[in-house]
């Protein structure tokens, strides 16, 4: 595969994993071609029309403005949730964010969520897929102007959207959240919100996948056309220190983990970096003529997105960004300056492109939310000097138990695994040293449908 250089060694305890690694599972590749690029613009159109959607701009109007736009969302979403069977309900998360920062006066806000409920009563996980549906123009406080945000963020909110249509007739034992929210570009507040909120609440959110700027394929400055490759953003340490500012115990573990991972050399193999691994393996298991670029960086230089709230408060989140931005159709008024349009119109996306990325976010979010939970108490034992390395782990507790697990293992300067070798224990020695190799252990079905990997600490 084009991925990575995989070796994999498999037992034959469990035949049927044999090729979990190449093989697509039918039912998630039939929903990844359900995918329409056509639906796509429609959507990406249908908020263009609303005229803005500032997130200081009018809720009173049913054809212009945030509130029309946010209500047409939901009501979309409610026609998708009538096939589930009962299973998607779709609701706003309604807070008042007050006066402060970008925020002019008192304003009420909404997140657009369609919750698919899991099937599984014993499986707490959670995945969340999200765009932002607020607009803006070079100033962000204008909300009058005519600010149609077709890629920034109009892409996004269609790409939640439209694997919220074709998603909601499926099932899956874990539950997927496919949100929209406002406030981005004045302070992340919409995500901001729903994320201390599912800290408040302990929601067990597993994955975050933010799509930000997902539908241009033509770079500014060099005029690359490039409709084969998407960015995704991982933290290398954990923003969860900041998540346990005030509360002394929070922050005590928080920085002990923190050191954990930096002392083990993991500062490549934070939660978002294997989330990110993740999503290059299977993505391009079954999109094709996609390149997931790893990027090591929380976001782009000196700029943020709605991941970062959800990192802030101790989960793992990832997000999603064309490879080349241009820059005169983001962040800017409409006018036509040395014969150079200005503006983020829909005439300027590639909505064929966004099919690909919205295919990529759906096979994430299938293979994820089928998949067994991860390993619990993954550790490397530490007692006496050896070249080989043995590693143990829990079932998790949630959830049915995996038919086996992967042990993943690779060079400590490669980015992605390289070996995968099946066990169905839960304690394995490898004739590798850890000294010289990074591991991890992720869990996998019968059906070869796997967890995100977990890093191992340490064990004594």
């Amino acid at each position: 595969m084009k991925y990575l250089k995989l070796l994999i060694l498999i037992t034959l305890a469990l035949p049927t994993l044999a090729q979990t690694t190449i093989r697509q599972d039918a039912k998630i590749k039939s929903m990844v071609d359900e995918v329409s690029s056509k639906n796509i613009e429609a959507i990406v159109r249908k908020l263009v029309s609303f005229k803005t959607r500032n997130t200081l701009s009018d809720t009173s109007s049913k054809t212009e403005g945030i509130g029309a736009a946010r209500n047409w969302i939901k009501s979309e979403m409610e026609r998708y949730a009538a096939v589930s069977n009962g299973r998607m309900k779709v609701e706003f998360d309604s807070f008042v964010q007050p006066a402060g920062g970008r925020i002019d006066k008192p304003t009420v806000l909404k997140n657009v969520l369609a919750i698919l409920k899991g099937t599984d009563p014993t499986d707490t996980r959670i995945y969340v897929v999200s765009g932002h549906y607020d607009s803006r123009v070079t100033d962000v406080m204008n909300a009058n102007a005519v600010e149609p945000g077709a890629v920034d963020d109009a892409s996004g909110t269609a790409v939640s959207m439209e694997i919220c249509r074709v998603m909601a007739k499926s099932s899956f034992p874990a539950t997927i959240i496919f949100m929209t929210v406002p406030g981005e570009e004045q302070g992340l507040n919409g995500s901001a919100h729903i994320a201390k909120r599912a800290k408040d609440e302990h929601w067990n959110v597993d994955a975050m996948l933010n799509n930000d700027i997902v539908g241009n394929t033509h770079g500014m400055d060099n005029d690359l056309k490039d409709n084969t490759h998407v960015r995704v953003f991982s933290e290398g340490i954990p923003t969860i220190d900041l998540a346990a500012k005030g509360d002394t115990l929070a922050a005590k573990r928080a920085a002990a983990a923190i050191s954990a991972l930096i002392n083990n050399g993991g500062e490549t193999d934070s939660p978002s970096r294997q989330l990110a691994r993740y999503i290059k393996e299977t993505a391009e298991r079954y999109v094709e003529q996609l390149d997931v670029k790893l990027i090591y960086r929380r976001d782009r230089f000196l700029r943020g997105g709605d991941q970062s709230s959800f990192q802030q408060q101790g989960f793992t989140a990832v997000r999603f960004t064309e490879m080349n931005e241009d820059f005169t159709h983001q962040h800017q008024d409409l006018r036509t300056e040395n014969g150079i349009q200005y503006g983020d119109l829909p005439e300027f996306a590639d909505y064929n492109y966004i099919q690909k990325v919205a295919r990529m976010n759906l096979s994430v979010l299938a293979n994820l939310a089928s998949a067994p939970a991860s390993p619990i108490n993954v550790g490397v034992t530490t007692s006496g000097l050896t070249n080989n390395t043995t590693l143990k782990w829990e079932d998790p507790k949630i959830g049915r138990k995996p038919a086996g697990y992967y042990i993943l293992m690779r060079e400590t300067t490669s980015p992605y695994w390289e070996k995968k070798i099946f066990v169905t224990g839960n304690e394995t020695t490898l004739g590798y040293s850890k000294d010289n190799y990074f591991f991890a252990v992720q869990s996998v079905d019968a059906e070869g449908h796997e967890s995100l990997p977990v890093f191992p600490k340490p064990v004594r």
